[in-house]
Order: C-alpha cells, then sequence, then structure tokens
C-alpha cells in the first residue's frame, strides 16, 4: 500500500469517528485512537510525552483549540499524553494523580468556558497512553488565559479577528442554553458601556490582546457573548445580568431578597430586609456586604493567653454558598429572587430551579458531582474573580463551617429550589 492510500485510509477512518454530536460525551474505539495516534498531520490530535513543566500550559492550549473547532469538523479533538510525535508510546506511567491532574484542567477556571471532556487510560498497541478527549463548544469562542486558541492543520495559534468572527458565528441558537438566548425587548443602550470597557475586558483579556486588538465595540460584544452576534446587537441573558443597567426590568426575578428575622421562624419580627438588584456583580457585592454587617464578631478574652476573635458563621462559606445560589438558579420561567433568610440560629439561602444535568435530587452534593444550568454566567463569575476554581464551593463552605465550629451544611434539593441551611455555633 502506498503512503498516499494509507493517508486516504486513515482520513476514512477519522471520518467515520463521529458523524453526528451528541450530547453524552463519546468513548472512542481503540481503533479509531490508533487511526487518531499514527496520522501526523490530523488537526484533530495532540501529542505530549509527559504533562510536566510548560507542556500543562501547552495542553490547555489544545484543549481550548478543540473545543473552538475552528475547520467546523464537528467531531472530537484528541490529546494523548505519553505518546511521541511519531505516534510510539513514550513509556510514561500513567498513574491516578496523572488522571486527576488532566481533569482539572475542565475545573481550575482557566479554561473558559467549560469544556466538555473526557479522561481515559488507555490500552494502545499494548502501551498505557491517557487519552483526553474533547468535544467541539456549542458556545464558541472559548478562552484559555484570556486567548482564544484555534487549530488548523498543524497551527494552532491565537484566533486572529476573522478567525473570531467565524467562531461567533458557529453559535446555534437551538442548542444554546438559556443564559445566552437574546432579550427580543432589550437594545444595546440597556447595557452599561463603561461596565464592559473598563472592568470586564480587562479581566477577560490578556493585556497584550486588548492592546493588538482592533476589533470594533461591537464585534468585541459579540466575542464575549453579552450580544447575539455582530449583525443582531440583541443582548443576551448573560449580557443583561454581566454588564446590564437594569436587567431586572426584563428578568424581574433576577434579584436577591435578604431578610433579617428576629427569631427562628418566618412569622417572627423582620429587623431588616432589603431588595437588591442590578447587575449580578453589583448584587453580590452588596448582599456580601449586608451579611457582613450582621456577621459580627465575638471576643473571647478568657478561654486562652491571647483573645481569640470568631464569627457566629465563617465568611468563606457565606460567600461560596451565595454565589452558587446565583449561579446554578434558574432564570428562565420564574420571577422569584434568591432568598437570604437570616434568622437567630441559622441562615437559609434558597436557589429557586431544582438541580440539573447531571446532579439530581439523590446525589446533590456529593464530592466530583456537577453541573451547570448557566455556563457562560459561571464565565461571567470567574472572570471576575468571585469564582476561583469550578466545582468546588460547596467542599470549601463545609471545610469553612468545620474550622469554624459550625454544623454540617444542610441541603434540601427539591425539583423547584436548593436551599441551604448553615447552623449558628453550639
Amino acid at each position: 500500500m502506498t503512503p498516499i492510500h494509507r493517508k486516504v485510509n486513515i482520513r476514512r477512518k477519522l471520518c467515520g469517528v463521529l458523524h453526528q454530536r451528541t450530547t453524552d460525551m463519546q468513548r472512542l474505539s481503540d481503533n479509531t485512537l490508533l487511526a487518531l495516534l499514527h496520522d501526523t498531520e490530523s488537526d484533530r490530535v495532540e501529542r505530549k510525552e509527559s504533562f510536566k513543566g510548560k507542556v500543562s500550559k501547552k495542553a490547555r492550549e489544545a484543549v481550548c483549540a478543540f473545543a473552538n473547532d475552528l475547520p467546523n469538523y464537528n467531531q472530537p479533538g484528541v490529546l494523548f499524553i505519553g505518546a511521541t510525535d511519531q505516534g510510539t508510546a513514550s513509556g510514561l506511567e500513567i498513574s491516578d494523580q496523572l488522571l486527576r491532574s488532566l481533569a482539572d484542567m475542565r475545573s481550575d477556571g482557566n479554561i473558559q468556558i467549560l469544556p466538555e471532556l473526557s479522561v481515559e487510560k488507555r490500552t494502545l498497541q499494548g502501551a498505557d497512553i491517557a487519552v483526553v478527549t474533547v468535544m467541539p463548544s456549542d458556545m464558541p469562542p472559548v478562552k484559555y488565559d484570556g486567548r482564544i486558541w484555534i487549530r488548523t492543520g498543524p497551527r494552532r495559534a491565537i484566533a486572529n479577528a476573522q478567525e473570531e468572527r467565524v467562531l461567533n458565528e458557529k453559535r446555534r441558537y437551538k442548542n444554546l442554553p438559556f443564559d445566552l438566548h437574546p432579550m427580543p425587548t432589550a437594545t444595546l443602550n440597556d447595557l452599561s458601556r463603561l461596565i464592559f470597557q473598563s472592568e470586564y475586558l480587562p479581566q477577560a483579556f490578556a493585556e497584550d490582546i486588548l492592546q493588538q486588538n482592533q476589533r470594533s465595540e461591537t464585534e468585541r460584544l459579540s466575542s464575549c457573548r453579552m450580544i447575539r452576534s455582530v449583525e443582531d446587537t440583541t443582548p443576551t441573558i448573560m449580557g443583561l445580568l454581566a454588564i446590564g443597567k437594569s436587567p431586572q426590568d426584563f428578568l424581574p426575578g433576577a434579584c436577591i431578597q435578604f431578610l433579617r428575622i428576629n427569631g427562628t421562624e418566618l412569622a417572627d419580627p423582620v429587623v431588616d430586609e432589603a431588595r437588591i438588584s442590578g447587575n449580578l456583580v453589583d448584587m453580590l457585592r452588596r448582599t456580601e456586604e449586608k451579611l457582613a454587617a450582621h456577621n459580627r464578631a465575638a471576643v473571647d478574652i478568657t478561654s486562652a493567653a491571647t483573645h481569640l476573635i470568631s464569627q457566629p458563621y465563617p465568611s468563606v462559606a457565606l460567600q461560596q454558598i451565595l454565589y452558587n445560589a446565583a449561579l446554578h438558579r434558574t432564570y428562565e420561567g420564574t420571577n422569584a429572587p434568591v432568598r437570604v433568610h437570616w434568622f437567630n440560629d441559622r441562615i437559609e439561602i434558597n436557589s429557586p430551579g431544582g438541580p440539573y444535568g447531571n446532579v439530581t435530587t439523590e446525589n446533590f452534593g456529593q464530592p466530583g458531582v456537577t453541573d451547570y444550568r448557566n455556563p457562560n454566567i459561571a464565565d461571567v463569575l470567574k472572570t471576575f474573580g468571585f469564582i476561583q476554581a469550578f466545582g468546588r464551593g460547596i467542599a470549601t463552605a463545609e471545610k469553612a463551617m468545620q474550622r469554624n465550629g459550625n454544623p454540617p451544611l444542610i441541603f434540601a434539593a427539591q425539583q423547584t429550589a436548593v436551599v441551604c441551611t448553615l447552623q449558628g455555633k453550639p
């Protein structure tokens, strides 16, 4: 068989990998993986001999590029860890720690929005190799470290203006989550250009990218998914929540209700109340101020040689549960706000909308079980610094409660709402 015929046969195998994307992650067969591994010219493959040093950064760039799928193959890209450029095994030990490190590429917050990927240890031609399979994103452009990475042929690079426009046009409205749906009655005037230019862009993109960027403001808004497209400048739900002047004009329930109740029942006297509105960042900051004002520190000067300062509730736990409530709530088909009810013995934070996707009422709160109803709002919270890594909020809150001497968190997950109860110190 000639090299040309061999290459044609390989291409035929590759084309048979995945003709149509499904919502479930595809597990590629050994034959398909071998065909990809040995095809040194495929732009759907990247090989790394290890995962050390700068390789970790380059691997994330590859994941970002596969997720963007600029050539529009609508087929998964594959990152092989433990393979040489010639497609042979490098002899790398595929340990559990390595697999965990590879899986962390999805949720460490550096790739936005979250890529859809799977990590496996596979034995190919008698050798172990780590295989990272990345599905094309429905919501490009995807960024890593503030840069939009793409791949065409052997080239992996930062997208130029034209390539970024192509990625913007690839979004498929019928498959988009609610937070990217356009709000038909809103216009560009309902978005704050000042917040977008002075606060969002400097945190969303690397400084060198912004300096080189000659895109118009409309192109930038489209790239950041604040509007539907350059041609259709209708603001998206995400745009209104992130940089809207008054999102509640269009989403009345997108607010936070705070009550400080002097008692243990909802019918007891209310000593402080507020309906907190505005864009998402303003709402969270103002709610945090409310929580801090009521979370008064106590000073103990008798239990130890030095005085001890403690709070009824750890600030970190309050923040994480509040962020989770705003992120994972449903904004569709409801006028219910996020409710923060502070009683004398507990705090209840109610998030409208039950568990979503992989998360059910049965497995809610279990480690490693996460899904995102509003993945683009997650991107906004990460950009503005409210979230450092995805999928770790509850675990962080649990640990803070334990260190502060509070009882464990209590979750009541129903189909219409999730309520988290933080109990005061005994």
